[in-house]
């Protein structure tokens, strides 16, 4: 299996955005992509495959992988029109790996964890990970992105279950972190098939992360709901964390190559005093 190097957001608009994966460029949906296109209409043409929601992908995909900042990544193309690879999440990793700098291995909790990314980059850091989703395959595919990466005797904990369910959990057993690292869904299920909603779970999950924090612990937290602002966010924060650390409450944008903007969400993060 051949291996591309990096990834960049060549261009997008008109609800759509344009990507290179290593070696595969990709025309998927951006709803938050309202402008206008800036690339022009050849470089769309070049797409090797394109999602369309009610028409799914325009080839057969078969997985690929890519070479990001020190990993090895399974691409795959998904009926949801992912790949597998969030790249807004690598805009804080300079932050994460900088929160961890210290004489003694850090202790992060990844909630939300998904296919792994952010969690073998913080473990590539010195960091020791707690990889928390509630999608078997998905955390399946995270450590197939580990095995990749030359990484499979990392000290990661690679757990299947319901995040909040397990944050309060950890609670009661009394374990605490270093860091704790949040990407929620805007709508998921709990347990027992409990249908939830990000703006009404939002301030129990961060109750729950703020009673495994140790005192001088980092959070980060994003969000990808629409209407949810950096402000609304930072607030749940702090509400949680009752003002107890500095709060960078921020709008998540990628730049495009052809210097298009994409929102992709919202974030807040802290280090605790």
């Amino acid at each position: 299996m051949a291996t591309g190097t990096g990834y960049e957001l060549l261009d997008c608009g008109d609800g759509r955005r344009l990507e290179r994966f290593g070696e595969r460029v990709v025309d998927r949906p951006a709803p938050a992509a309202i402008d206008r296109p800036r690339a022009a209409r050849a470089a769309w043409a070049k797409a090797d495959v394109r999602f369309d929601r009610d028409r799914g992908w325009s080839a057969s995909v078969e997985p690929w992988t890519i070479a990001l900042d020190g990993l090895v990544l399974e691409l795959r193309a998904t009926t949801g029109g992912s790949v597998g690879l969030f790249p807004e999440h690598r805009l804080f990793w300079p932050f994460l790996v900088q929160a961890l700098a210290g004489p003694e291995s850090s202790r992060v909790l990844h909630l939300f964890a998904g296919t792994g990314a952010t969690t073998l980059a913080l473990a590539r850091a010195g960091a020791a990970v707690t990889h928390v989703d509630a999608a078997r395959p998905g955390v399946a595919w995270a450590r197939r992105n580990g095995e990749l990466s030359g990484m499979t005797g990392a000290p990661i904990r690679w757990i299947v279950d319901d995040a909040l369910a397990f944050t309060s959990r950890e609670a009661r057993r009394g374990r605490r972190y270093d860091g704790i690292v949040v990407d929620p869904p805007s709508y998921g299920h709990g347990p027992g098939g409990r249908r939830w909603e990000l703006a009404d779970t939002l301030p129990e999950l961060l109750d729950a992360v703020a009673a495994v924090a140790l005192d001088d612990a980092f959070v980060l937290v994003t969000a990808h709901t629409t209407g949810m602002a950096p402000e609304d966010l930072g607030d749940a924060l702090d509400d949680a964390f009752h003002g107890r650390g500095r709060i960078v409450a921020e709008p998540i944008e990628l730049v495009a190559t052809s210097g298009a903007r994409l929102p992709s969400g919202v974030a807040a993060r802290m280090i605790l005093r």
